[in-house]
C-alpha cells in the first residue's frame, strides 16, 4: 500500500526491537512512538491495527474514538459482542471502518461475485469452502484462546465464510452444525485448547448449504489447499490455489461437463483490500454501511464453536 502511493506511513507504534527495525525498513520515513496513545496524539487520517487478535477490538474503538478511520486485521473481534462494538464505535464517530479480508478482492472471486450478482449460476444449491493450512502459526498467541478466539476457524475459516456470506449478498443463517478437533480429540469451548481441524455445515435462509473444512498443520501434501466452490441450478464457480500455493488462484465457471477460465496468475491481490480502504478514505471517512456484513461474518464464527461445543448439534439464530 505505500509503495502504491496510496498513503503515507507518518506514526508507528511499536512496542517491539525487532518490529521496528523490520518496519523501518518499510517506512523509512516514519516516526516511532512506543503506545497507541501517543500515536493518536498525532494528526491522522486512519490508523492500521495489526496486533493479537485479543487487542484487536478495543484498540479499534480507541481510535474510532479519537476520530480517526481504522483499518484491522482480521478477525476484527473475537465473538460478535467485540465486533458489535467496534461497529457502534465506527457509528458514532462516523468513521470509515475497515478489515482485512483480502480474499474478496482476488480477480478470479470478483468475477465469481459478478456472476452470482447477475444470476448467471442459478439458484445457489451449495458452496463448498475448504483452507487446509500444511502449518500451523508461529507466535504462541494463537494457541491461547483468550489472546485469539479460537483455532484454525478465526484464523482461517474466517476468510471462506466471508467469500460465501459476502458472495450472497450475507443471507441469515438458520442453522449451523460443527465438529472441532485437536490433535484428532474433540475440543469443545470450555477447555482452553484451540482446534487444528475444524469441519461445520451452515444452512442459509436463502436455501443454500454451506460446508467449510479448514485446519491447520494438515497432512495435504503440499502447503495448503483452498477452496472456494459456488454450484447452482444454472451452473457452477470455483475459485482454487494452484499447485499449492498461498498467492496464485484460478478461477473456472463450469457448466455440466464444460468449464471456461475466469482468472489466473498473475493477479497481484495481496495489499488490495488496505488500498481499497486507503482510496475510500481519500474521497470521504464517514462509516461505510458495508461494514454491518462484518457482524454475520462473526455470528457465523461464533455458532460454528457454540455447535462444536455441544458435541456438534445444530444450533441457529
Amino acid at each position: 500500500m505505500l509503495a502504491t502511493g496510496h498513503c503515507e506511513a507518518v506514526v508507528i507504534a511499536e512496542p517491539s526491537t525487532d518490529m521496528m527495525t523490520a518496519a523501518a525498513k518499510v517506512a523509512p520515513s516514519a516516526r516511532f512512538v512506543g503506545t497507541l496513545d501517543e500515536l493518536l496524539t498525532e494528526d491522522l487520517d486512519g490508523v492500521v491495527i495489526a496486533t493479537p487478535s485479543a487487542q484487536h477490538a478495543e484498540q479499534s474503538i480507541r481510535a474510532l474514538h479519537a476520530g480517526r478511520a481504522v483499518f484491522c486485521q482480521k478477525p476484527l473481534g473475537r465473538n460478535t459482542v467485540e465486533v458489535k462494538a467496534v461497529l457502534a464505535a465506527a457509528k458514532a464517530a462516523n468513521k470509515l471502518l475497515g478489515v482485512d479480508l483480502s480474499y474478496r478482492h482476488t480477480e478470479g472471486m470478483r468475477r465469481i461475485k459478478q456472476l452470482l450478482k447477475a444470476g448467471d449460476l442459478g439458484n445457489v444449491m451449495a458452496i463448498d469452502l475448504t483452507f487446509h493450512n500444511a502449518y500451523g502459526p508461529d507466535k504462541p498467541w494463537f494457541y491461547d484462546r483468550l489472546q485469539s478466539g479460537g483455532g484454525c476457524v478465526i484464523d482461517l475459516g474466517v476468510h471462506l465464510i466471508d467469500l460465501a456470506l459476502w458472495a450472497m449478498d450475507f443471507p441469515k443463517i438458520i442453522a449451523v452444525s460443527s465438529h472441532l478437533m485437536e490433535q484428532g480429540k474433540r475440543v469443545s469451548q470450555d477447555r482452553d485448547h484451540v482446534e487444528d481441524y475444524a469441519v461445520a455445515t451452515l444452512k442459509l435462509a436463502s436455501g443454500t448449504i454451506v460446508r467449510l473444512a479448514c485446519s491447520w498443520r494438515l497432512n495435504a501434501g503440499c502447503d495448503c489447499v483452498i477452496d472456494a466452490s459456488f454450484y447452482g441450478t444454472g451452473g457452477g464457480a470455483a475459485l482454487r490455489n494452484i499447485d499449492g500455493s498461498f498467492y496464485n488462484f484460478v478461477a473456472h465457471r463450469f457448466k455440466g461437463t464444460t468449464h471456461e477460465q475466469l482468472a489466473q496468475p498473475p493477479d497481484d491481490w495481496g495489499g488490495r483490500a488496505a488500498i481499497a480502504w486507503a482510496q475510500q478514505l481519500k474521497k470521504s471517512s464517514e462509516f461505510d454501511p458495508a461494514a454491518e456484513g462484518l457482524v454475520a461474518v462473526s455470528q457465523a464464527i461464533d455458532l460454528i464453536y457454540q455447535s462444536g461445543s455441544m458435541t456438534g448439534e445444530p444450533t441457529g439464530q
